[in-house]
């Protein structure tokens, strides 16, 4: 349960305005393989990057089916992601819509999520991101995934967890990533 504070803490002083460093922070308390540096899990980290990535990214109008409609993060190929990020996300918001949680296991349809993480090595990438299109923020952890038109992938780097950038494919999905969290991608593409 401790490390459950330390990301949730971490979390919520990213949702603070001004505060984008503990989106920084949370990235120092992972490794792989295992569990990270002060007992946290990768899975836990991730989580807490995707609920955080939601406060900086812009969607357009037509990316939800109505004013009311949720941000919905969909997790595909990692159940533990998508368990520590439905907990993570309890009763958060961002952009003034609650944030929902769903696991998925095949490409959603339109306006089903406004951000798709692919987890696992055996999904088919490009017939995913092919299908995602407008108005999702496409993130992974598999190597090559920019290459292959996702928008952020997450790296290793001296044991720690990082993230990439595609910002021309966050243009093509109608996407506005905010310069503070390009301030603080270890690259942009």
């Amino acid at each position: 349960m401790r490390h459950w504070r330390r990301v949730t803490r971490a979390a919520a002083l990213a949702a603070a305005p001004g505060a984008l460093w503990a989106v920084w922070a949370v990235a120092g308390m992972a490794q792989r393989p295992g569990p990270a540096a002060d007992g946290v899990p990768l899975t836990d980290v991730e989580a807490a990057f995707l609920l955080n990535f939601t406060r900086f990214v812009e969607w357009p109008a037509a990316a939800f089916e109505d004013g009311r409609s949720p941000l919905t993060v969909c997790v595909m190929g990692n159940e533990a992601v998508a368990r520590a990020l439905g907990q993570l996300a309890e009763g958060e918001s961002a952009g003034g819509r609650r944030i929902a949680v769903r696991k998925i296991d095949r490409a959603p349809g339109p306006k089903a999520c406004q951000v798709l993480f692919i987890g696992g090595a055996d999904e088919d990438i490009s017939g995913i991101l092919s299908g995602a299109g407008f108005g999702v923020l496409t993130v992974s952890d598999r190597p090559g995934f920019l290459k292959e038109g996702g928008i952020i992938v997450f790296a290793i780097e001296d044991r720690h967890v990082r993230f990439d950038i595609n910002r021309r494919a966050a243009a093509s999905a109608s996407l506005t990533i905010s310069s503070r969290l390009l301030s603080v991608a270890r690259s942009v593409r």
